[in-house]
């Protein structure tokens, strides 16, 4: 999952970094390889406002012109697109927990982005919800 990424360089010479699908996500480097490292970090972040308000992640447009990807990690895709599902089906984490069979404290944690989760535990709550993981090399 790749987000398209505006760097624009600021008269303070950094380098300015904003999101147009995650407009929560904006940060600054004071060199391009900086910039990448803290707009990952700045979409991780915004990322969590949406998981502790329960709003659906948007997810990312084709990049237009002069826009950079911006990469998210694997473990977080996964997560994201499990809230999405969640939200699109109108089911609460008491209920995805019944459905599995675990514990509440279980899904809490699932949906906690700085969690590591195995992947198998995100398939299981997909597969709870009638949907399926698949994980493709490009």
């Amino acid at each position: 999952m790749f987000y398209p990424a505006v760097f624009e360089q600021a008269q303070t010479n950094c380098i300015v970094v904003t999101f147009r699908d995650i407009p929560e996500a904006i940060t600054q480097g004071s060199n391009e390889a900086e910039a990448i490292d803290m707009a990952q970090d700045a979409l991780i972040t915004a990322f969590d406002f949406y998981f502790e308000d329960r709003r659906m992640i948007p997810v990312p447009s084709a990049p237009q012109t002069k826009e950079r990807l911006i990469e998210v990690p694997p473990s977080v895709a996964a997560k994201i697109l499990l809230l999405n599902e969640m939200i699109a089906q109108q089911i609460k984490p008491i209920d995805l927990a019944r459905c599995m069979r675990v514990k509440p404290q279980e899904i809490q944690r699932l949906m906690n982005l700085s969690h590591h989760t195995k992947i198998d535990t995100i398939h299981a709550a997909l597969s709870a919800l009638g949907k399926h993981l698949e994980v493709h090399v490009a």
